[in-house]
């Protein structure tokens, strides 16, 4: 069994991260230019029909931010700053000593729509094997597609359990017919019409009982 855990929302707290980041480069509030940058970064990543690296939907994201909210600056050098910044971006409490104690139970993997050289530079990167590493980059394809599951089943070589918070990674993940248990995290809701896990954990440490 391969156990994989979505990066952005179930094991980084990628919203406090992010702002975070957007209002020291801007000098400007970040809460917003986040919410619309992190709105047009999926949009990209759900319509565009060729793959292109993250890096890339996310400076083409930063572009219409900016300009939907007036902002003056270059997306160019803008977004390398902000995707070197997640480094910075903190892990949710439970992620240091909840992620070993799934890996103690079975395999475990991210599944994420990421660049690996994005992902290195996260604090969640020590924590996994390059091997579990399902990246956007990796698979050839972003979620919410069903490709990107279904892919990551076969390089599970067997049963394959998905770790989501945010309502499209649960959605794509049911509608490709992949087994969810859903991460509760704050700021996070599941759209009704997307359809409903029948499980759910509070923690890491409680996805690591179920499964057991």
């Amino acid at each position: 069994m391969l156990v994989t855990v979505d990066l952005f929302s179930a094991l980084i707290d990628s919203w406090t991260g992010g702002s975070a980041a957007l209002a020291r480069i801007t000098g400007g509030p970040g809460e917003r230019l986040y919410d619309v940058w992190d709105a047009a970064n999926k949009a990209s990543q759900r319509d565009l029909t060729t793959w292109v690296p993250f890096a890339e939907h996310s400076r083409r994201a930063l572009a219409a931010a900016y300009a939907e909210l007036g902002v003056a600056r270059d997306p160019d050098a803008d977004v390398v700053e902000l995707l070197d910044s997640v480094g910075d971006w903190p892990l949710w409490p439970d992620v240091a000593e909840g992620l070993p104690a799934l890996a103690a139970r079975a395999r475990v993997g991210v599944l994420s729509n990421v660049d690996d050289a994005v992902f290195a530079r996260t604090r969640v990167a020590p924590l996994v094997d390059d091997a579990g590493l399902l990246s956007s980059e990796r698979l050839r394809a972003y979620k919410p597609a069903p490709e990107i599951y279904l892919r990551a089943r076969e390089r599970a070589g067997g049963r394959l359990v998905h770790v989501p918070t945010s309502a499209r990674d649960v959605r794509g993940a049911l509608a490709a017919g992949i087994e969810v248990v859903r991460l509760r995290r704050p700021g996070h809701r599941l759209d009704p019409a997307g359809g409903t896990p029948q499980v759910e954990a509070a923690d890491l440490f409680e996805v690591a009982r179920l499964l057991a």
